[in-house]
């Protein structure tokens, strides 16, 4: 037996990032999926990590399709997902170049800068609803491509272009689980090609597979009984909270911190 999996601390990690990224799975926010890997990364490498998780993402978002079924937007799929396609195949390109670390910060800071936004208008009551806009929404769709193959990071951006349409909470969560549900089944195809694929990590994911569901769907319990005045400030409070936790990430990775 591989000595992770024998491993009580392993164990100690990924239970309860299991646990998290299954909840923000089921549509509670984005900063609890961001932990995952980290919490991982403290016992196995982060590569590992991300590969040990990336088939549980798969069943994950297996049951957030059958659990918030019926509910997406067509336009938003249609105008962000080629723009994913773009980003995630330029993660594949510059896999040896590009560190996790300049991503993280670069997300975080951008992502920052929308929360603070977001907060102004707030502030002077001047809130707007967006409409789609399909060079905005292919933009982020390339960089929530990007960002999701090289650090699982792919939130922040898809966020920064689908929270300001204001839709309605089943809807909002309902399209995001499909957008990601497509950019993970595409993402396998280059971890495949990358090696990251091993009877070590596949049977880590095995063990820890029976968590999904069960996480997943109490996600979107939830989420399903959240009011709008309840849930976009709550997102936008996630936003925030992830912004922070990139950009932390970020410099610790670049400076050892």
């Amino acid at each position: 037996m591989a000595p992770i999996l024998s491993d009580p601390l392993f164990y100690l990690a990924a239970v309860p990032a299991v646990i998290l990224v299954g909840l923000s799975k089921g549509g509670f926010g984005g900063a609890m999926a961001l932990l995952g890997v980290p919490l991982v990364a403290l016992v196995v490498p982060p590569v590992q990590a991300a590969a040990i998780l990336l088939p549980i993402l798969i069943v994950m978002d297996i049951v957030s399709l059958w659990a918030w079924r019926g509910f997406f937007d067509r336009r938003l799929l249609a105008i962000m997902l080629p723009g994913a396609l773009a980003g995630i195949a330029i993660g594949w390109l510059t896999a040896a170049v590009v560190t996790e670390a300049h991503v993280r910060l670069i997300v975080g800071l951008v992502t920052l800068l929308f929360f603070v936004r977001w907060a102004v208008d707030k502030v002077r009551r001047n809130e707007r609803i967006a409409r789609h806009n399909a060079p905005k929404g292919f933009f982020w769709g390339t960089v929530a491509g990007f960002t999701s193959f090289v650090a699982h990071a792919g939130g922040p951006p898809y966020q920064v272009y689908a929270l300001p349409l204001r839709q309605d909470p089943k809807l909002y969560t309902g399209t995001s689980v499909v957008f990601f549900a497509i950019v993970n089944a595409i993402k396998l195809v280059p971890y495949f090609a990358l090696g990251q694929f091993d009877a070590t990590n596949l049977t880590a994911s095995l063990i820890l597979v029976p968590l999904a569901p069960l996480a997943t769907l109490a996600g979107a319990w939830i989420v399903r009984r959240m009011k709008p005045q309840v849930f976009y400030p709550f997102m936008y409070g996630m936003v925030l909270i992830v912004s922070l936790k990139l950009i932390h990430d970020g410099v610790r990775g670049l400076w050892g911190w």
